[in-house]
């Protein structure tokens, strides 16, 4: 209804625009033409032509211009409303004193165009800056919603969201972290991720770029299964010349989390003050401790330093040196924990065949 309302329109301020638009003829010409109405009828079926194209275009424009504001989030409609009110302010602010200024009647045509050139600028300035400061401004509005007063009094403990850096997501295993349920709050995987994530798949390195489709596609897995949970951020700094700066500068503007497996930005995040997950961390923190006595079913798969030893491994890489295990390479076998040692590149375990005897 919208859509043929718009070219209806324009094909009758078209029509319009040409019956009377005889008016502007000069007097010899119309001296010239028998009818005057016909003439006129003529005229208004061009006009409702022209009228007819261009209210196609402006309806298409309209839809187009639609479509990018439904995909565009709350905050940053909101923010970009704020940014345009107030560049229109400022702007009729600065034109009431040019409207004052005494200016020759020859030259009267440039108090509108400086009002619409002054409109145009400081609108599309506001809402240029609003959309590189405008989570900033949010965050000073506070609106007295009911959910609101129950975070201020304690009552509700929101979620923070967590923000997934590209190694993260390459990594995969936030896709079983987010299956186990144990991970809360908002995954928000920022547009600048995507586009390095991208450049990864698209590098002439046959290594890189099956990692960055890998990426992509633990992404599409995860957006499907958790449709609500994961979203794409738009957030984007012009100013900023590493992802990983962005990555802290949008966890500081969202109060959000870090999630990631990368050492070096774990430490820069946390000197910045910007709480961080690391998906490296938990694992060490979840890794079962083998204590002496426990039993161990691992498979022996060559030969250790010393004589008749065996070594194996666990599924999350810890060595198992067994003694008298070299007659088991390439079997399963039950041992028993004997001993454990932290070095530096790692963890070790020592353990003995179950049944054998203690030497």
């Amino acid at each position: 209804m919208l859509d043929a309302l718009i070219i209806i329109s324009f094909i009758v301020a078209g029509a319009g625009v040409g019956f009377y638009s005889i008016d502007l003829l000069p007097p010899q010409v119309l001296e010239q033409v028998n009818n005057i109405e016909g003439l006129g009828t003529v005229m208004a079926g061009f006009g409702a032509l022209i009228g007819t194209g261009l209210g196609i275009v402006s309806q298409t424009s309209y839809r187009r211009v639609e479509k990018q504001i439904r995909t565009l989030p709350p905050d940053r409609i909101f923010a970009r409303a704020i940014g345009l009110i107030l560049g229109l302010l400022i702007a009729n602010l600065i034109l009431a004193p040019v409207f004052l200024l005494p200016i020759p009647s020859e030259f009267s045509f440039i108090k509108p165009l400086a009002a619409v050139m002054n409109s145009i600028v400081f609108a599309v300035s506001g809402m240029n800056l609003a959309d590189t400061q405008g989570r900033a401004l949010l965050r000073l509005v506070n609106p007295g919603s009911v959910e609101s007063m129950l975070i201020a009094e304690g009552t509700l403990k929101p979620s923070a969201s967590k923000i997934l850096d590209t190694s993260c997501i390459i990594d995969g295993r936030i896709e079983s972290l987010l299956d186990t349920g144990f991970l809360e709050g908002r995954i928000v995987v920022p547009q600048f991720v995507l586009l390095e994530l991208q450049a990864v798949a698209d590098a002439a390195n046959d290594q890189k770029r099956a990692r960055g489709r890998r990426g992509l596609d633990i992404l599409n897995r995860l957006r499907g299964a958790y449709p609500d949970r994961v979203v794409v951020d738009p957030a984007d700094y012009s100013d900023v010349a590493t992802v990983d700066a962005k990555l802290v500068k949008l966890a500081q503007e969202m109060n959000a989390m870090l999630l990631t497996n990368d050492y070096n930005l774990s430490k820069v995040a946390k000197v910045q003050q910007v709480a961080v997950l690391n998906i490296n961390d938990l694992a060490k923190a979840i890794r079962p401790a083998y204590l002496p006595g426990d039993d161990i079913e691992i498979k022996i798969l060559k030969e250790g330093k010393e004589d008749a030893q065996g070594v194996g491994y666990l599924n999350d890489g810890t060595m198992v040196v067994v003694e008298s295990g070299k007659g088991y390479i390439g079997n399963n076998v039950l041992v028993v924990v004997t001993g454990a040692l932290q070095t530096s590149a790692g963890r070790m375990i020592f353990a003995r065949p179950k049944g054998a005897a203690v030497v």
